[in-house]
């Protein structure tokens, strides 16, 4: 059995709060630009789309790759009855209240800009009804990362026990291998299921999805069970920045060429190339996050604290905000400034002073419970706290 020492990676503490801190930018991107959300702005901004495909390709990777790297140190010093209880706690109910509490308003300024929908009391106790999205008004919208983590930690088990116990050393795989074979795996999942499963973001039809998520979270996983191919990682860093600046290239073409009809062949490269460029940039991101992140920060901790009740309420601030911005006659940068540095304001100021502080709202969205000294000080009140009757040896 492998030594039980639980040691701390800053750089993947680093990267879930920069992964997460990204979605903001790039949700307030999505009411500027061309592409279907829930509230839009009068005037769409085709230049914001070139930075925002180039993030698509990798980000919601890379929150699954770092959800695997979690579970394999959540898994580490419990069973595997406990770790399912604790998925149940910190993920089914923060997806629970939010898509009953978090979500509705969203989808309430949508049907309001519709025109369907006068005022949130008249049509909250639509969402009771419970007829799924878009069709009826009960959905999760953002929060589709937390069923799918959810059915992954829990159907995976067997499996992620498995590994977590089994003796592999990994020392057979070379460093081209981390480039190559992962490639050539989602990228024929690509050409495979891409055309047959469009993303829906709906749990039980979005295949291609699942192939590309459950990949890349297994990944994150055997990533902290083999040492060796961190190693390997790092060094591979500046081959990996090389190979994902070529696809990225070529990918970009395509995209000005995007009303062009594709045969098969050209469909087939282009899903070849897509995949091969996410994995590329995971890998450059992983690589100089070794590097250069595994570095302890007083802030760092609150951060990663504070990173799941942001990522559950950020997108309802920004539909909001959205929303009753529609006729504010400010440019495009201006706006999209505002909006994001307010939703991050917003979001801080609801998690730090209102939610922090109290196990019955900390519960909700994520968060473990604290004991009562440390809710006093979320709080601010002087309590002094109780000398210890033993000493207290640190370790």
């Amino acid at each position: 059995m492998e030594n039980q020492i639980k040691i701390r990676r800053y750089e993947f503490d680093w990267l879930r709060v920069l992964a997460f801190s990204l979605l903001i930018f790039y949700h307030t991107g999505m009411y500027f630009v061309s592409w279907d959300w829930h509230v839009k702005n009068p005037v769409i901004s085709e230049k914001l789309e070139v930075p925002m495909i180039f993030m698509s390709q990798w980000r919601m990777s890379l929150i699954f790759l770092v959800s695997g790297v979690g579970v394999y140190f959540a898994m580490g010093f419990r069973s595997a009855g406990t770790f399912a209880k604790d998925r149940l706690k910190r993920i089914l109910l923060p997806l629970v209240i939010g898509m009953l509490l978090v979500v509705p308003p969203q989808v309430y300024f949508e049907r309001a800009v519709q025109g369907t929908a006068t005022d949130y009391l008249s049509f909250y106790p639509s969402i009771f009804e419970f007829e799924p999205y878009p069709q009826g008004n009960f959905s999760w919208h953002h929060l589709w990362y937390l069923a799918y983590i959810f059915c992954y930690s829990l159907l995976l088990l067997p499996l992620l026990a498995y590994l977590r116990r089994a003796t592999v050393r990994g020392t057979g795989i070379r460093g081209w291998m981390l480039l190559a074979v992962p490639t050539l795996w989602l990228g024929l999942g690509g050409v495979l299921l891409n055309e047959r499963f469009p993303a829906t973001n709906a749990l039980i039809d979005d295949w291609a999805n699942h192939f590309l998520y459950i990949t890349v979270f297994l990944i994150g996983f055997l990533l902290m069970k083999l040492p060796s191919l961190q190693e390997k990682v790092r060094k591979l860093r500046w081959y990996s920045l090389s190979l994902a600046g070529i696809t990225l290239t070529i990918l970009y073409t395509f995209y000005w060429f995007k009303d062009r009809d594709l045969g098969d062949a050209e469909l087939a490269l282009y899903y070849m190339l897509q995949q091969s460029n996410r994995w590329f940039w995971l890998m450059v991101i992983l690589g100089f996050a070794m590097q250069h992140l595994n570095l302890k920060n007083k802030y760092l901790a609150q951060a990663n604290e504070m990173v799941y009740p942001f990522y559950i309420l950020h997108q309802t601030v920004i539909v909001a905000l959205g929303y009753y911005l529609l006729q504010a006659n400010w440019s495009i940068g201006f706006k999209f400034t505002f909006m994001s540095l307010s939703t991050f304001v917003i979001c801080f100021l609801l998690i730090r002073y209102l939610i922090m502080p109290f196990n019955w709202l900390r519960i909700p969205f994520g968060m473990k419970s604290i004991q009562r000294n440390e809710a006093q000080h979320f709080a601010g009140l002087n309590v002094e706290k109780k000398k210890e009757s033993k000493p207290v040896v640190s370790s």
